[in-house]
C-alpha cells in the first residue's frame, strides 16, 4: 500500500481531534475550525479582489481539464491559470464519468473551449480499492475506513448500506490505461466535436511534471 496513503491516514485521528467546534457565542454562528480558516481566507481574498468582477463567463484561453479531486493536486499552479482561463473538471480519479463528460460538453458547446486536458495522477486513490471492497466496506457502517499494508478496513459499528454494491466507482489498476479508456470514452461520445484535441497526462505527485501519455493523446487526436 502507498506510504503516503498510510502516513496521511495515521493522523487522521489527531485531525479530527483538533477540528472540533468553537463554544457558540451570541449573535455568532457555530463554526468549526475549518469553517473559520476559509471565511478568514476568504476575506483576504475579497481585498484584494481587484477587478475580477469584470472576468466573463467564457473562459479566457479556451480549454478545459479534467482532473482528479486529489488535494495534492493544483490544476492553476500546473497548469498555469489564473482566474477566467480555463474550466476545471474535478472528481475522484478524474475519470470521464456521464457527469463530467456533461461538464465538457456544456464547456465548448456553450462558453467556447476548444481543447480539452485529462490529467490524472500518481498514487491515486482509485487504485487502491475496487468496486466489491468499497460496496464491503460500506455495508460494514458509515464510518471512515483505515488502511495498512493489508488493505481497507472498516469498523464495521453497523449502520452501513448494500447500496455501494450497486454503483460503479470507476477504479482502476493501471494508470495509463485508464487515461487512454477516458480519452476514448470522450472522443467516442455522439455529442463531442471531432474537431475538439483530447490530450491525455499523467501528473506526477513526486515532481509535479505533466507526462504526457502518447496512446491517450494519440485516441483524442482532432479529425
Amino acid at each position: 500500500m502507498p506510504d503516503q496513503w498510510l502516513v496521511g491516514l495515521a493522523i487522521l485521528p489527531q485531525w479530527r481531534a483538533c477540528n472540533v467546534t468553537h463554544a457558540a457565542q451570541p449573535g455568532r454562528t457555530l463554526m468549526s475550525k475549518t469553517v473559520e480558516e476559509v471565511m478568514s481566507a476568504n476575506a483576504d481574498y475579497v481585498a484584494d479582489f481587484g477587478d475580477k468582477g469584470e472576468l466573463t463567463m467564457p473562459p479566457a484561453r479556451q480549454f478545459a481539464i479534467l482532473t482528479c479531486m486529489d488535494a495534492r493536486l493544483d490544476p492553476a499552479r500546473y497548469a498555469g491559470l489564473a482566474e477566467g482561463d480555463a474550466h476545471v473538471i474535478r472528481n475522484a480519479g478524474g475519470r470521464a464519468s456521464d457527469d463530467a463528460i456533461r461538464s465538457l460538453i456544456i464547456s465548448y458547446k456553450l462558453l467556447g473551449t476548444r481543447e480539452w486536458f485529462v490529467i490524472h495522477h500518481t498514487n491515486c486513490g482509485m487504485e487502491t480499492f475496487t468496486n466489491e471492497v468499497m460496496g464491503e466496506l460500506l455495508a460494514g457502517s458509515l464510518k471512515t475506513s483505515s488502511i495498512d499494508d493489508n488493505g481497507w478496513h472498516d469498523s464495521n459499528a453497523g449502520g452501513g448500506t448494500t447500496d455501494g454494491k450497486y454503483i460503479n466507482w470507476l477504479t482502476f489498476s493501471d494508470n495509463a490505461k485508464s487515461v487512454v479508456e477516458d480519452v476514448i470514452r470522450i472522443r467516442s461520445n455522439s455529442m463531442v466535436p471531432a474537431d475538439i484535441p483530447i490530450y491525455g497526462y499523467i501528473y506526477d505527485c513526486k515532481t509535479g511534471e505533466l507526462i504526457e501519455v502518447p496512446e491517450a493523446t494519440a485516441a483524442g487526436k482532432a479529425a
